[in-house]
């Protein structure tokens, strides 16, 4: 067995959606690195064009392709599209998402709609879409992003957890239905990381020492972290892994 094959990219396409900036783009970039034709994904063209051209210089195979996950009449055009233009989609990573933080005794209803749109449903659309071309060549791999909050709450976030739980459910669903077609469905759940969008809480030093206290490995995630379990989920090495989270946290879900 060539093992370090099991883990080789190279020839596949790979769609990230939300890749422009953040947790999608690392992990587009690391799945450019093992050698995947990576499509990137979001709704600003301008950001997403300067993130392709990142990637390009490295001397990575990248297209980008603007579209909303979050409805299905813009899915399943760019799906096909894809399919038809760049080639078949053997891997595909679900990460679009976003946060919104209120008291839950205050929250808006629009964030609460907006959350499970962005969240949840980009997920059911863009997964369906890939998956109904996946099934007819009897293979595939779905890395759906889940969170440590798909196990554990938070003061002011409870719909995000309650979203990232759905999803966490969703992906469970998702290997039970399509394992049978040679697909194979995964979540990946980051804890807390350094990105733009944590920016607030890296930089509070009570919250942040809060957290690399409560951190079996007492410290923030780098999004580097990430990347090795991103490529063993889209690789062959994870053939017969199916319907499984795993927690990219340093522990945090192991600890009380």
């Amino acid at each position: 067995m060539n093992v370090a094959g099991l883990f080789d990219l190279s020839g596949r396409v790979a769609l990230v959606t939300g890749s422009s900036a953040g947790i999608g783009f690392a992990l587009a970039q690391g799945l450019g690195r093992a050698g995947a034709k990576v499509v990137l994904n979001g709704r600003e063209r301008g950001k997403l064009a300067f993130a392709a051209e990142k990637l390009r210089e490295e001397g990575l195979s990248v297209h980008d392709i603007a579209f909303d996950v979050t409805v299905s009449g813009a899915v399943r055009p760019a799906i096909a599209r894809i399919e038809n233009e760049i080639g078949p989609i053997d891997i595909l990573i679900n990460n679009a998402g976003m946060q919104f933080r209120a008291p839950l005794e205050d929250y808006p209803e629009d964030a609460w709609h907006a959350l499970m749109k962005t969240n949840v449903d980009s997920v059911f659309h863009v997964g369906q879409a890939v998956a109904k071309c996946m099934i007819p060549r009897g293979r595939g791999k779905i890395v759906n992003i889940c969170s440590v909050q798909s196990e554990l709450g938070r003061p002011s976030i409870a719909p995000y957890a309650a979203t990232k739980g759905a999803v966490k459910m969703l992906t469970k669903g998702m290997a039970i239905d399509w394992g049978k077609h040679g697909l194979q469905v995964n979540g990946l759940g980051p804890g807390y990381f350094k990105t733009e969008l944590n920016r607030a809480l890296v930089e509070d030093k009570a919250f942040s020492d809060w957290l690399t206290g409560r951190t079996p490995s007492r410290r923030w995630g780098e999004l580097e972290d990430l990347v090795g379990a991103a490529i063993f989920l889209a690789s062959d090495a994870s053939n017969f892994v199916n319907g499984q989270i795993i927690y990219v946290d340093g522990g945090v879900t192991a600890s009380l």
